[in-house]
């Protein structure tokens, strides 16, 4: 009797298996289809910038204290900071680093902004 239950206990594991790994695999194609799908779509440029950066525009809109793009009034801001932050007067490392990580993505968005008026110049053209 006891070789019996033995062997309801491994038929009923192999079949329990057997549906885990069923179940595991579709997961696993759903979950390759739906990154497939995303990775097609169309992402807006400031998106993937923000991506890249590991920062998003608001942040290095604050981080540099400006409220719109302009050119000059980042490169000033970020001037000011990154000689206060500067290690040899007492400044931060970390601080400095983010300060160059917002000028850097604000210089993205300025630069996504340029092209994009470039196309629209462009197709107005036509």
């Amino acid at each position: 009797q006891a070789k019996y239950l033995a062997q309801i206990i491994l038929v009923g594991a192999q079949v329990v298996g057997r549906a885990f790994a069923r179940a595991l695999r579709q997961e696993f194609a759903a979950s390759r289809a739906a990154a497939d799908a995303r990775g097609r779509s169309e992402r807006p440029p400031s998106a993937a910038a923000s991506r890249i950066a590991g920062i998003s525009l608001q942040e290095a809109q604050q981080i540099l204290n400006v409220s719109d793009l302009n050119a000059e009034e980042i490169e000033k801001n970020y001037n000011h900071l990154f000689k206060v932050n500067d290690k040899s007067v007492g400044g931060s490392f970390y601080l400095q680093s983010k300060v160059v990580r917002a000028k850097e993505r604000l210089d993205e968005e300025l630069r996504i902004q340029a092209q994009s008026d470039k196309e629209k110049g462009w197709k107005a053209e036509t």
